[in-house]
């Protein structure tokens, strides 16, 4: 099961590097490789970092996620939602992808409203991992990892099926409005609040605990 997850993955960052070099000769000397938050080029680089730099930052991820397990110390140790972890990667995997394919986008002089795809992408993936939060057990690597949710396995979990439900509807919300041509920093501001607001309960209901004398 966890080979297949590491096999997806591998295939994600061969599909990438194999478009990156179908598209590589007709790329510009130099391509847009950062934006303002308006959207404009403020900066470029040689199309040859677009060939190696995100296949390596997918791979070097996986090597993170494989790594990881070993590293965590007992009690805290990822294997225990195993598959939800992996499935963790894919989807960061699948928003590195998603970025290497603007900036191929962009290198090829294709129309492209950068921060409006970006900022969607982002908002579609807090969806995802929203999706999934509520499986999440208390480690130091994934997760809504606060000081208090990493001291009370209570707090940690009533927080991650709190930040599920706020990822969720707010990573959707910014999808839609994203889509429906509001602006970009509405929709921006929404997954920030989505993102910001489990960490705020996570220290209320500590402190509701504490105050009961249940920590």
């Amino acid at each position: 099961m966890n080979r297949n997850y590491f096999l997806a993955g591998g295939l994600m960052v061969v599909a990438v590097l194999v478009a990156t070099l179908i598209l590589y000769p007709h790329l510009p000397e130099r391509v847009p490789s950062h934006w303002d938050i308006h959207g404009q080029v403020n900066a470029y680089s040689s199309k040859w970092t677009m060939l190696v730099i995100t296949p390596a930052i997918m791979a070097g991820l996986m090597l993170l996620f494989a790594t990881l397990p070993w590293l965590s110390p007992r009690h805290f140790d990822v294997g225990a939602f195993r598959s939800t972890y992996l499935y963790i990667m894919l989807v960061l995997l699948s928003l590195t992808a998603y970025v290497q394919a603007l900036m191929l986008s962009t290198g090829l002089a294709r129309p492209v409203d950068i921060s409006r795809a970006l900022v969607g992408g982002i908002c579609l993936m807090l969806a995802l991992l929203g999706n999934v939060l509520g499986k999440v057990q208390r480690n130091f690597y994934i997760g809504i990892r606060t000081p208090w949710t990493i001291a009370n396995e209570r707090v940690w979990n009533a927080t991650h099926r709190f930040g599920a439900k706020t990822l969720v509807v707010g990573g959707l919300l910014g999808f839609v409005l994203t889509l429906a041509g509001t602006a970009f920093w509405i929709a921006f501001a929404i997954i920030m609040a989505a993102a910001l607001i489990p960490a705020v309960y996570s220290l209320v209901y500590y402190k509701r605990l504490e105050r009961r004398g249940e920590v």
